[in-house]
Protein backbone atom coordinates (compact mmCIF):
# COMPACT_ATOMS: atom_id res chain seq x y z
CA UNK A 1 0.00 0.00 0.00
CA UNK A 2 2.94 2.41 -0.14
CA UNK A 3 4.26 2.28 -3.94
CA UNK A 4 6.94 4.67 -3.42
CA UNK A 5 8.26 3.74 0.38
CA UNK A 6 11.68 3.56 -0.82
CA UNK A 7 11.56 7.28 -2.32
CA UNK A 8 12.52 10.35 -0.42
CA UNK A 9 11.55 13.49 -1.43
CA UNK A 10 12.79 16.78 0.21
CA UNK A 11 10.28 19.74 -0.20
CA UNK A 12 11.13 23.58 0.20
CA UNK A 13 7.50 24.43 -0.14
CA UNK A 14 4.85 27.16 0.91
CA UNK A 15 1.00 26.87 0.90
CA UNK A 16 -1.52 24.91 -1.54
CA UNK A 17 0.65 23.99 -4.73
CA UNK A 18 3.67 22.53 -4.29
CA UNK A 19 2.97 20.80 -0.98
CA UNK A 20 -0.47 19.14 -2.58
CA UNK A 21 2.21 17.84 -4.71
CA UNK A 22 4.69 16.56 -2.77
CA UNK A 23 1.66 15.44 -0.40
CA UNK A 24 0.49 12.80 -3.09
CA UNK A 25 3.53 11.77 -3.20
CA UNK A 26 3.61 11.07 0.32
CA UNK A 27 0.40 9.65 0.28
CA UNK A 28 1.87 6.76 -1.95
CA UNK A 29 4.82 6.17 1.07
CA UNK A 30 7.14 8.66 -0.30
CA UNK A 31 9.53 9.79 3.04
CA UNK A 32 8.95 13.69 2.08
CA UNK A 33 10.62 16.10 4.43
CA UNK A 34 9.34 19.22 4.86
CA UNK A 35 12.04 22.01 4.99
CA UNK A 36 10.38 24.79 6.68
CA UNK A 37 12.15 28.55 7.65
CA UNK A 38 12.05 29.16 11.58
CA UNK A 39 8.63 30.70 11.29
CA UNK A 40 7.11 27.86 9.25
CA UNK A 41 4.74 27.53 6.29
CA UNK A 42 2.75 30.74 6.24
CA UNK A 43 -0.78 28.27 5.89
CA UNK A 44 0.17 27.11 9.36
CA UNK A 45 -1.53 30.50 10.14
CA UNK A 46 -4.51 29.42 8.39
CA UNK A 47 -7.50 29.57 10.24
CA UNK A 48 -9.55 27.33 11.58
CA UNK A 49 -7.08 25.99 14.37
CA UNK A 50 -8.04 23.33 16.47
CA UNK A 51 -6.02 23.82 19.53
CA UNK A 52 -3.57 26.50 18.02
CA UNK A 53 -3.08 24.02 15.02
CA UNK A 54 -4.55 24.69 11.69
CA UNK A 55 -6.54 22.34 9.73
CA UNK A 56 -5.86 24.13 6.63
CA UNK A 57 -2.17 22.94 7.11
CA UNK A 58 -3.03 19.61 8.43
CA UNK A 59 -5.08 19.14 5.25
CA UNK A 60 -1.91 19.58 2.65
CA UNK A 61 0.66 18.26 5.06
CA UNK A 62 0.20 15.04 6.09
CA UNK A 63 2.40 12.26 6.25
CA UNK A 64 5.66 14.26 6.44
CA UNK A 65 8.17 15.31 8.18
CA UNK A 66 9.17 18.78 8.81
CA UNK A 67 12.82 20.42 10.12
CA UNK A 68 13.08 24.09 10.34
CA UNK A 69 16.10 25.40 8.38
CA UNK A 70 17.99 28.93 7.98
CA UNK A 71 18.77 28.75 4.36
CA UNK A 72 20.59 31.82 4.56
CA UNK A 73 23.11 30.72 7.59
CA UNK A 74 25.94 27.99 6.51
CA UNK A 75 24.77 25.31 8.79
CA UNK A 76 21.12 25.47 7.22
CA UNK A 77 23.04 25.63 3.28
CA UNK A 78 24.80 22.70 4.04
CA UNK A 79 22.06 20.41 5.52
CA UNK A 80 20.12 21.63 2.45
CA UNK A 81 22.65 20.04 0.19
CA UNK A 82 23.35 16.88 2.28
CA UNK A 83 19.49 16.14 2.20
CA UNK A 84 19.16 16.98 -1.59
CA UNK A 85 22.37 14.70 -2.12
CA UNK A 86 20.43 11.36 -0.51
CA UNK A 87 17.21 12.54 -2.50
CA UNK A 88 15.24 11.22 -5.19
CA UNK A 89 13.14 14.07 -5.66
CA UNK A 90 13.01 18.05 -5.00
CA UNK A 91 9.60 20.18 -5.19
CA UNK A 92 10.03 23.67 -4.43
CA UNK A 93 7.18 26.63 -4.85
CA UNK A 94 9.40 29.52 -4.03
CA UNK A 95 9.37 32.87 -6.45
CA UNK A 96 11.52 31.52 -10.08
CA UNK A 97 15.10 32.76 -8.96
CA UNK A 98 15.11 32.35 -5.30
CA UNK A 99 16.60 28.89 -5.55
CA UNK A 100 19.09 29.68 -7.62
CA UNK A 101 20.27 33.01 -5.51
CA UNK A 102 20.25 30.21 -2.46
CA UNK A 103 22.38 28.00 -4.37
CA UNK A 104 20.15 25.09 -4.38
CA UNK A 105 18.70 25.37 -7.96
CA UNK A 106 19.11 22.25 -10.10
CA UNK A 107 21.60 23.35 -12.21
CA UNK A 108 23.16 24.12 -8.39
CA UNK A 109 22.81 20.40 -7.31
CA UNK A 110 22.35 17.87 -10.23
CA UNK A 111 25.98 17.20 -9.82
CA UNK A 112 25.71 16.25 -6.35
CA UNK A 113 22.42 13.72 -7.61
CA UNK A 114 22.79 13.17 -11.49
CA UNK A 115 19.77 10.59 -11.02
CA UNK A 116 17.25 13.77 -8.41
CA UNK A 117 13.93 14.62 -10.04
CA UNK A 118 13.89 18.56 -9.48
CA UNK A 119 10.39 20.26 -9.48
CA UNK A 120 9.86 24.03 -9.54
CA UNK A 121 6.45 24.48 -8.75
CA UNK A 122 5.25 28.65 -10.41
CA UNK A 123 2.75 30.97 -11.32
CA UNK A 124 3.69 31.55 -14.89
CA UNK A 125 6.90 29.00 -15.54
CA UNK A 126 10.82 29.46 -15.08
CA UNK A 127 11.50 30.97 -17.86
CA UNK A 128 9.61 34.07 -20.42
CA UNK A 129 8.49 37.02 -20.27
CA UNK A 130 6.01 36.25 -17.37
CA UNK A 131 8.49 34.01 -15.41
CA UNK A 132 9.05 36.70 -12.80
CA UNK A 133 5.59 37.81 -12.34
CA UNK A 134 3.81 36.83 -8.88
CA UNK A 135 0.78 34.85 -8.85
CA UNK A 136 -2.19 33.36 -6.71
CA UNK A 137 -4.97 31.00 -7.49
CA UNK A 138 -6.78 33.50 -7.97
CA UNK A 139 -5.19 35.28 -10.19
CA UNK A 140 -4.34 32.58 -12.13
CA UNK A 141 -7.55 31.46 -12.97
CA UNK A 142 -8.21 35.21 -14.22
CA UNK A 143 -5.31 34.93 -16.67
CA UNK A 144 -6.13 31.03 -17.91
CA UNK A 145 -9.67 31.90 -18.70
CA UNK A 146 -11.34 30.17 -16.39
CA UNK A 147 -12.99 33.07 -14.52
CA UNK A 148 -14.46 33.88 -18.79
CA UNK A 149 -16.46 30.46 -18.52
CA UNK A 150 -17.71 30.66 -14.23
CA UNK A 151 -20.77 31.98 -12.97
CA UNK A 152 -23.81 33.69 -15.05
CA UNK A 153 -24.04 34.92 -18.43
CA UNK A 154 -23.66 38.69 -17.74
CA UNK A 155 -22.92 38.28 -14.36
CA UNK A 156 -19.70 39.94 -12.39
CA UNK A 157 -16.62 37.43 -12.24
CA UNK A 158 -16.33 34.78 -9.97
CA UNK A 159 -13.82 32.08 -9.45
CA UNK A 160 -14.36 28.61 -9.21
CA UNK A 161 -15.45 27.44 -5.48
CA UNK A 162 -12.11 25.43 -5.07
CA UNK A 163 -8.27 26.53 -6.20
CA UNK A 164 -7.81 23.98 -9.27
CA UNK A 165 -5.23 26.30 -10.23
CA UNK A 166 -3.43 25.32 -7.39
CA UNK A 167 -4.26 22.16 -7.02
CA UNK A 168 -4.60 20.93 -10.83
CA UNK A 169 -0.44 22.53 -11.04
CA UNK A 170 -0.02 20.09 -7.79
CA UNK A 171 -1.44 16.92 -9.68
CA UNK A 172 0.26 17.62 -12.98
CA UNK A 173 3.69 18.21 -10.51
CA UNK A 174 2.61 14.78 -8.83
CA UNK A 175 2.04 12.96 -12.17
CA UNK A 176 5.20 14.19 -13.87
CA UNK A 177 7.64 13.49 -11.11
CA UNK A 178 6.23 9.67 -10.99
CA UNK A 179 6.48 9.23 -14.77
CA UNK A 180 10.43 10.52 -14.43
CA UNK A 181 10.93 8.39 -11.11
CA UNK A 182 10.18 5.41 -13.54
CA UNK A 183 12.81 7.08 -15.93
CA UNK A 184 15.50 6.75 -13.56
CA UNK A 185 14.52 3.12 -11.79
CA UNK A 186 14.78 2.05 -15.72
CA UNK A 187 18.55 3.09 -15.55
CA UNK A 188 18.05 6.59 -16.48
CA UNK A 189 19.04 10.15 -15.04
CA UNK A 190 16.49 12.51 -13.09
CA UNK A 191 15.65 15.72 -14.81
CA UNK A 192 14.24 19.54 -14.14
CA UNK A 193 10.24 19.78 -14.51
CA UNK A 194 8.92 23.23 -14.92
CA UNK A 195 5.34 23.26 -13.62
CA UNK A 196 3.11 26.05 -14.14
CA UNK A 197 -0.38 27.06 -13.11
CA UNK A 198 -0.84 28.79 -15.97
CA UNK A 199 0.33 25.56 -18.15
CA UNK A 200 -2.08 23.30 -15.63
CA UNK A 201 -5.50 25.25 -15.89
CA UNK A 202 -5.31 25.74 -19.75
CA UNK A 203 -4.04 21.82 -19.64
CA UNK A 204 -7.25 21.40 -17.67
CA UNK A 205 -9.31 23.51 -19.78
CA UNK A 206 -9.18 21.60 -23.08
CA UNK A 207 -12.78 21.35 -24.15
CA UNK A 208 -13.02 25.11 -23.92
CA UNK A 209 -9.24 25.74 -25.47
CA UNK A 210 -10.17 23.53 -28.33
CA UNK A 211 -13.77 25.17 -28.86
CA UNK A 212 -11.53 28.35 -29.57
CA UNK A 213 -9.53 26.74 -32.17
CA UNK A 214 -12.36 24.92 -33.92
CA UNK A 215 -14.42 27.96 -34.42
CA UNK A 216 -12.03 31.13 -33.74
CA UNK A 217 -14.93 31.96 -30.96
CA UNK A 218 -14.31 32.22 -27.30
CA UNK A 219 -16.92 30.11 -25.12
CA UNK A 220 -18.72 32.12 -23.05
CA UNK A 221 -20.49 31.86 -19.24
CA UNK A 222 -23.42 29.57 -18.79
CA UNK A 223 -23.74 29.20 -15.49
CA UNK A 224 -24.40 26.01 -15.08
CA UNK A 225 -25.58 24.58 -18.41
CA UNK A 226 -23.80 23.20 -21.02
CA UNK A 227 -22.45 24.57 -24.58
CA UNK A 228 -24.01 20.95 -26.26
CA UNK A 229 -25.99 19.55 -24.35
CA UNK A 230 -29.93 19.90 -22.87
CA UNK A 231 -31.36 19.69 -20.30
CA UNK A 232 -27.86 19.54 -18.66
CA UNK A 233 -27.78 22.22 -15.48
CA UNK A 234 -29.63 23.60 -12.41
CA UNK A 235 -33.20 23.78 -12.35
CA UNK A 236 -35.45 25.49 -9.53
CA UNK A 237 -37.76 23.20 -8.10
CA UNK A 238 -40.33 24.38 -5.54
CA UNK A 239 -38.07 24.94 -2.91
CA UNK A 240 -34.54 25.05 -4.33
CA UNK A 241 -32.14 24.25 -6.85
CA UNK A 242 -30.86 20.50 -8.57
CA UNK A 243 -29.04 19.61 -11.24
CA UNK A 244 -29.73 17.47 -13.98
CA UNK A 245 -28.27 16.01 -16.66
CA UNK A 246 -29.58 14.34 -19.58
CA UNK A 247 -27.00 14.40 -21.66
CA UNK A 248 -28.55 12.19 -24.71
CA UNK A 249 -31.86 10.96 -26.26
CA UNK A 250 -32.69 8.20 -24.11
CA UNK A 251 -32.27 10.46 -20.47
CA UNK A 252 -34.02 13.32 -22.79
CA UNK A 253 -37.26 10.56 -23.29
CA UNK A 254 -37.10 9.66 -19.69
CA UNK A 255 -37.17 13.15 -18.45
CA UNK A 256 -40.34 13.92 -21.01
CA UNK A 257 -41.92 10.63 -19.24
CA UNK A 258 -41.29 12.36 -15.67
CA UNK A 259 -43.12 15.45 -16.06
CA UNK A 260 -45.09 14.09 -18.19
CA UNK A 261 -44.32 15.89 -21.70
CA UNK A 262 -43.92 13.31 -23.96
CA UNK A 263 -44.70 15.24 -26.99
CA UNK A 264 -41.61 17.60 -26.90
CA UNK A 265 -39.59 14.05 -27.55
CA UNK A 266 -40.96 14.54 -31.07
CA UNK A 267 -40.83 18.71 -31.32
CA UNK A 268 -38.71 19.68 -33.74
CA UNK A 269 -36.83 22.47 -31.86
CA UNK A 270 -35.75 19.78 -28.95
CA UNK A 271 -35.32 16.76 -31.43
CA UNK A 272 -31.55 15.72 -30.74
CA UNK A 273 -28.86 17.11 -28.28
CA UNK A 274 -27.71 19.75 -30.46
CA UNK A 275 -31.66 20.85 -31.27
CA UNK A 276 -32.10 21.15 -27.50
CA UNK A 277 -28.64 22.83 -26.77
CA UNK A 278 -29.58 25.55 -29.02
CA UNK A 279 -33.24 26.04 -27.55
CA UNK A 280 -32.28 25.21 -24.31
CA UNK A 281 -33.46 28.52 -22.88
CA UNK A 282 -37.04 27.85 -24.16
CA UNK A 283 -36.17 24.21 -22.87
CA UNK A 284 -35.54 25.43 -19.25
CA UNK A 285 -38.88 27.29 -18.72
CA UNK A 286 -40.52 24.97 -20.06
CA UNK A 287 -38.93 22.31 -17.54
CA UNK A 288 -39.09 24.54 -14.30
CA UNK A 289 -42.93 25.31 -15.09
CA UNK A 290 -43.20 21.97 -14.22
CA UNK A 291 -40.23 21.73 -11.68
CA UNK A 292 -42.15 24.58 -9.51
CA UNK A 293 -45.16 22.15 -9.01
CA UNK A 294 -42.73 20.01 -6.33
CA UNK A 295 -39.47 20.24 -4.12
CA UNK A 296 -36.10 19.44 -5.79
CA UNK A 297 -35.92 16.36 -3.28
CA UNK A 298 -39.30 14.47 -4.99
CA UNK A 299 -37.80 15.27 -8.30
CA UNK A 300 -34.46 13.86 -7.68
CA UNK A 301 -36.18 10.62 -6.44
CA UNK A 302 -38.23 10.28 -9.26
CA UNK A 303 -35.89 11.12 -11.77
CA UNK A 304 -33.00 8.44 -10.27
CA UNK A 305 -36.06 5.83 -10.58
CA UNK A 306 -35.37 6.06 -14.06
CA UNK A 307 -32.18 6.43 -14.65
CA UNK A 308 -31.86 9.94 -15.08
CA UNK A 309 -28.40 11.39 -13.53
CA UNK A 310 -29.18 14.20 -11.40
CA UNK A 311 -28.46 15.47 -7.82
CA UNK A 312 -28.79 17.92 -5.10
CA UNK A 313 -26.61 21.12 -5.20
CA UNK A 314 -24.86 19.65 -1.80
CA UNK A 315 -23.12 21.49 0.85
CA UNK A 316 -19.79 20.41 1.91
CA UNK A 317 -21.56 18.81 5.13
CA UNK A 318 -24.02 17.21 3.20
CA UNK A 319 -21.42 15.91 0.20
CA UNK A 320 -19.15 14.13 3.31
CA UNK A 321 -22.39 12.30 4.31
CA UNK A 322 -22.96 10.67 1.14
CA UNK A 323 -23.42 6.85 1.87
CA UNK A 324 -20.99 6.51 -1.24
CA UNK A 325 -18.25 8.72 1.02
CA UNK A 326 -18.50 6.29 4.00
CA UNK A 327 -18.45 3.42 1.77
CA UNK A 328 -15.25 3.71 0.21
CA UNK A 329 -13.56 5.37 3.57
CA UNK A 330 -12.56 8.44 2.58
CA UNK A 331 -12.82 10.52 5.96
CA UNK A 332 -10.54 9.13 8.63
CA UNK A 333 -9.68 10.49 12.17
CA UNK A 334 -6.92 12.37 12.52
CA UNK A 335 -4.96 13.47 15.88
CA UNK A 336 -3.25 17.07 14.71
CA UNK A 337 0.12 18.02 16.61
CA UNK A 338 -1.46 20.28 18.72
CA UNK A 339 -3.45 17.10 20.51
CA UNK A 340 -6.67 17.91 18.49
CA UNK A 341 -8.90 15.28 17.43
CA UNK A 342 -10.57 15.94 14.12
CA UNK A 343 -10.96 14.32 10.58
CA UNK A 344 -9.49 14.44 7.43
CA UNK A 345 -10.59 13.51 3.67
CA UNK A 346 -7.67 11.35 2.58
CA UNK A 347 -6.47 10.26 -0.95
CA UNK A 348 -9.61 9.59 -3.20
CA UNK A 349 -8.36 6.17 -5.61
CA UNK A 350 -8.59 3.09 -4.05
CA UNK A 351 -5.57 0.57 -4.61
CA UNK A 352 -6.51 -3.15 -5.10
CA UNK A 353 -10.03 -2.11 -3.10
CA UNK A 354 -8.19 -0.78 -0.29
CA UNK A 355 -7.87 3.26 0.95
CA UNK A 356 -4.30 4.21 1.37
CA UNK A 357 -3.46 4.85 5.21
CA UNK A 358 -2.54 8.09 6.80
CA UNK A 359 0.67 6.80 8.89
CA UNK A 360 1.66 9.99 10.03
CA UNK A 361 0.14 13.28 10.94
CA UNK A 362 1.05 17.29 9.71
CA UNK A 363 4.35 17.80 11.71
CA UNK A 364 4.54 20.46 14.34
CA UNK A 365 6.67 23.05 13.29
CA UNK A 366 10.62 21.59 13.23
CA UNK A 367 9.03 18.32 14.78
CA UNK A 368 11.65 16.34 13.40
CA UNK A 369 14.47 18.40 13.42
CA UNK A 370 17.25 16.02 15.39
CA UNK A 371 15.88 13.12 13.66
CA UNK A 372 16.28 14.11 10.20
CA UNK A 373 19.37 15.93 11.26
CA UNK A 374 21.13 12.87 12.56
CA UNK A 375 20.12 10.95 8.76
CA UNK A 376 23.02 13.17 7.47
CA UNK A 377 25.33 13.26 10.16
CA UNK A 378 24.27 16.70 11.37
CA UNK A 379 23.96 17.86 15.23
CA UNK A 380 20.86 20.66 16.04
CA UNK A 381 23.65 22.49 18.05
CA UNK A 382 25.68 23.01 15.13
CA UNK A 383 23.70 25.47 13.82
CA UNK A 384 19.88 27.23 14.31
CA UNK A 385 18.37 23.65 14.65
Amino acid sequence: MKPLKNIKVIEFCHVAAGPFSSMSLADMGADVIKVEPESGDSMRAWPPLSEGFSENFASLNRNKRSITLNLKSEFGLEAARRLIAGADVVVENNRPGVMKRLGLSYEAVKELNPKLVYCSVSAFGQTGPRANDGGFDVTVQAASGIMSVTGEQGGAPVKAGVPVSDFCAGLYAAYTITCLLKQVAEGGEGGFIDMSMLGASLGVSALQTSEYFGTGIDPKKLGSAHPRNAPYQAFKAKDDYFVLAAGNDKLWSSVCDVVNLKELVKQPRFLTTTDRAKNQSELKEILEACFAMDVAEVWVERLRAVGVPCEPINTYSKALEDPQVEHSGWVSDLTLASGAKTKTFGYPALINGKNLPIYRTAPGLGEHNDEILSEIGLKAGQGEG
